[in-house]
């Protein structure tokens, strides 16, 4: 029989379709099979020797002979760095300037190396990356809420192959984000607990949907995962903002977010994914009833009716199987 499953960290409930649930490999069987990519694409904007195609770089980690990482304002911005936040209101009619931080974060300078082929020092690069520019976002007093996040393979909405994350900074707090840290606070209120640290707690003692252990982070299946493999990777410390992190557990970081997407492109055939440093903003570093983590969404179905008018999604597989299944895939 089918059972509903109840998200506690984001109040949403899924359905688990046990009697249309798939096995772990069949995913595997409909990724759509990756072409093979060159290191170097001379119409790439992206790529060593085509900086010139990109607005001037805002940060940038040197190498010996190029750079490791390049971070630029993005070409096709959402929000513009330019300008000043307002708010327009005429009878109900909301509205605010369309200010903030746009930048697209170039990985690599190898145009065919994804994140799961990369190595620990090179992905502990690119969290310190993140690091500098979600410090230097929040600076802005415009900003109230940045995104880091990645799109991976066409499902995922990638525009260009070349291996590159964003950060978006908005004047406004999403709905979502404050949700969610309004559900957390409620909690600590009633429980004086973090939420977070709770489940994380469970996850552990349960062990059912653990997929890896490191020093300072767990990456785990949640109970109730919206789709098929989603991961979070949580630090084991309790911090409320991304920012907090110290050095140890960015390096820790690094390798548990690479042998996790590592596993997933091993075990799954390298599907398209997203993934989403979901953060306090810089204000909240210390508050107790928040804990920032990393989420990774493989796009190994489609969202349809039911999803959209309902806001309820069905999950064609089981989490304890999916966790199973990537804990046996090795990768180095």
């Amino acid at each position: 029989m089918p059972e509903l499953r109840y998200n506690i960290l984001t109040r949403e409930w899924v359905i688990i379709a046990t009697e249309r649930a798939k096995r772990p490999e069949d995913f595997a069987k409909k990724v759509k099979e990756k072409k093979v990519l060159p290191a170097y694409v001379k119409t790439c904007p992206f790529c060593p020797g085509n900086e010139a195609m990109t607005p001037p770089a805002t940060y940038v980690v040197p190498d010996t002979s190029t750079w490791r990482v390049r971070v630029t304002p993005n070409k096709f911005a959402a929000v513009s760095y330019e300008g000043e936040r307002k708010r327009n209101i005429v009878g109900i009619r909301r509205a605010i300037t369309g200010v903030g931080i746009h930048e697209v974060i170039v990985e690599t300078p190898d145009h065919s190396k994804t994140t799961a082929l990369l190595s620990d020092r090179e992905v502990e690069t690119i969290i310190e990356t993140y690091l500098n520019r979600f410090k230097f976002a929040s600076k802005d007093a415009r900003v109230e809420q940045i995104t880091i996040f990645k799109n991976h393979g066409d499902a995922a909405g990638t525009s260009l192959e070349h291996p590159h994350s964003q950060m978006i900074a908005t004047p406004v707090m999403t709905t979502q984000l404050r949700d969610r840290l309004f559900n957390a606070l409620e909690h600590f209120d009633e429980f004086g607990e973090c939420i977070f640290c709770r489940v994380l707690e469970q996850e552990q003692k349960e062990g059912l949907r653990l997929v890896l252990e490191t020093e300072h982070f767990v990456a785990f299946l949640p109970f109730a995962s919206l789709t098929p493999f989603s991961l979070l990777i949580m630090p084991r410390r309790h911090m409320a903002c991304f920012a907090e992190l110290n050095d140890a557990e960015v390096v820790d970081l690094a390798r548990n977010l690479r042998c996790t997407l590592a596993k997933l492109y091993k075990g799954l055939a390298d599907p398209d994914y997203n993934y989403v440093v979901r953060t306090a903003p810089m204000e909240y570093t210390g508050v107790k009833y928040y804990h920032w983590y990393v989420s990774i969404i493989p796009r190994l179905t489609k969202m349809a009716g039911f999803e959209l008018g309902s806001g309820m999604f069905i999950n064609t597989s089981l989490p304890e199987e999916n966790a199973s299944f990537l804990r046996g895939t090795q990768v180095d």
